[in-house]
């Protein structure tokens, strides 16, 4: 239960801070700026990502979750719980914002802007993709300190909506789109932003140990590398 918990609240902080940040920003002129609102989802992401990485691996994405699942580096019966959590975490974030000022700038939602469909759609597919392959280089690599976790994907995180928001609005979570849209009852194009990303965590996940084959032990049990049952998973005291 602790590590669902912990999914719940980690979402939360992800989704009240940055969704936050773009309705604060429109309120007030755009004090926090384009660059500003990109810092605050990845240093959210950062801080989350201490705080809660050694109880639930800090996965606070469906996309992350289902590609480690797919690649059997999770087990398959903690994703609907975990989704479920991720889900609820980021729905009780765009509600408290709704209840704070409104429906302004859709909740800080995401759709297609300054280009068509499927722009954003390959967008959001590369910028998972990109999300997805630092997260699985840093969790799963023995040669990786885990100290640098946190600060390697928030930075990721703040790049990626740098370079998408404009275009996309910078997702690369199904979760982050799916509070917004559901308490601002708008689900236009809401589509792209579960396809897109997950499959592009998914292609990160096979892509990575395909260039690192033959590195990283295999589980004794599954031959899989890297495993959730592997010594890698153990000596990260159970972390993904």
């Amino acid at each position: 239960m602790q590590r669902y918990l912990a999914e719940f609240i980690g979402t939360f902080i992800l989704v009240f801070a940055g969704t936050g940040a773009i309705v604060i920003n429109d309120l007030n002129g755009g004090v926090i700026s384009h660059i500003g609102i990109s810092l605050t989802f990845g240093l959210a992401v950062l801080i989350v990502v201490c705080a809660i990485g050694h109880i639930s691996g800090a996965h606070i994405n469906p996309a992350v979750t289902i590609a480690f699942a797919v690649n059997k580096r999770f087990p398959i019966s903690y994703v609907p719980p975990y989704l479920v959590a991720q889900l609820l975490g980021a729905i009780s974030a765009s509600f408290l914002v709704f209840l704070l000022f409104g429906n302004i700038s859709n909740l800080g939602g995401t759709f297609p802007m300054n280009g068509n469909v499927t722009q954003s759609l390959v967008l959001e597919f590369v910028l998972t993709f990109i999300l997805m392959f630092v997260i699985i280089a840093v969790a799963t690599d023995e040669r990786v300190h885990e100290s640098v976790a946190g600060p390697a994907i928030g930075l990721t995180v703040a790049m990626d909506a740098l370079l998408g928001g404009p275009i996309s609005g910078g997702s690369m979570n199904p979760a982050r789109s799916f509070g917004p849209a559901l308490v601002g009852i708008n689900f236009q194009y809401h589509w792209i932003y579960w396809l897109a990303p997950i499959l592009g965590a998914i292609t990160a996940t096979f892509l990575f140990d395909y260039i690192r084959k033959g590195e990283v032990p295999k589980c004794v049990d599954t031959g899989v590398f890297g495993c959730i049952e592997c010594e890698v998973y153990k000596k990260r005291g159970g972390r993904t």
